[in-house]
């Protein structure tokens, strides 16, 4: 069998349309919802994302500004930036782009962030609205992973889950998504049977032990995010018939050509003829993650209007 690709592209394209109706309905109401980040040095991954997350923004008419910080700036300057931002009205979302110099806590930094702005959902008041099936701002690439469960057509309610990888941004709010009742509407308000699965959370002691491979087999659907070595999960570590939702980013620069090639957590070739659905990588987690920091910029300015 050849698995049904799930592709980013489409899914990102619906919530960036719906995205860009509500935030000129916003505007008609004299509210221009605005995003802003914060850099900290010249990070070439960081600052390349500002300038994606800049060209995203005003495609749907959402206003972005970018504070370039100096490589040495100090955590007291960093943390001052973010508290001038949350007190800035125009200012609907605010957030800190990673990885920030060394000497600096960026997890501290963001932990400042206010709720009601917190664009990447990372902030504990955010994680902990997951932990309590409330979630409003959740992180991005989580959120990114139901909005593919949803796309595969399969209804996660009582199914086997397994997630590899336990991060606060993607695999621990993931399996929380997963594991609640009932997690979101389409634009009609149709709920959806998302969640109410049985979930798994692999990680490096999972590996450690040499159980990870037990575990994978027996997933209907396995979301990895991992980001470590390619093919960590090879085509005989999945279930026929199941759904991959492969997260990892993994680039590697052939030592012969110079070119850099990116691979995923899942050996996709041997997969793809067993499953019934796979995320490509590229193409697939990242550009819905890019829409789903729209939305949550277009939330936190509704959350703010609505005082």
């Amino acid at each position: 069998m050849s698995a049904k690709l799930l592709e980013g592209k489409p899914i990102a394209e619906e919530i960036r349309a719906r995205v860009k109706v509500e935030v000129e309905g916003l505007k008609a109401k004299g509210k221009a919802p605005k995003l802003a980040a914060i850099l900290a040095g010249d990070n070439p991954g960081a600052k390349f994302y500002a300038g994606a997350q800049e060209k995203a923004c005003a495609e749907v008419g959402i206003e972005y500004e970018l504070e370039q910080l100096a490589a040495d700036v100090t955590q007291a300057d960093l943390e001052g930036a973010i508290g001038r931002l949350n007190s800035d009205e125009s200012v609907h979302g605010l957030l800190l782009l990673m990885p920030v110099p060394k000497g600096l806590n960026g997890a501290k930094a963001q932990a400042l962030i206010d709720p009601r702005k917190d664009v990447d959902g990372v902030s504990p008041a955010n994680l902990g609205r997951v932990v309590l099936g409330q979630p409003r701002l959740a992180p991005c690439t989580a959120m990114s992973v139901i909005e593919l469960v949803r796309a595969s057509g399969v209804e996660a309610y009582g199914k086997e889950v397994v997630v590899v990888g336990s991060s606060e941004i993607v695999g621990k709010p993931a399996a929380l998504l997963l594991m609640d009742k009932y997690i979101t509407a389409d634009a009609e308000g149709k709920t959806d049977k998302l969640a109410g699965a049985t979930v798994t959370v692999c990680h490096i002691g999972t590996s450690e032990r040499g159980d990870l491979a037990a575990h994978t087999r027996g997933a209907d659907i396995l979301v990895t995010a991992v980001g470590v070595k390619p093919g960590l999960i090879s085509g005989e570590m999945v279930k026929p018939g199941a759904i991959v939702i492969d997260v990892a980013t993994i680039r590697v620069k052939d030592g012969e050509t110079g070119k850099t090639k990116t691979y995923g957590d899942v050996d996709f070739e041997a997969a793809k003829e067993k499953v019934a659905a796979i995320t490509p990588v590229p193409g697939g987690v990242g550009v819905v993650t890019t829409a789903i920091l729209l939305r949550n910029t277009l939330e936190a300015a509704k959350w703010q209007v609505e005082g």
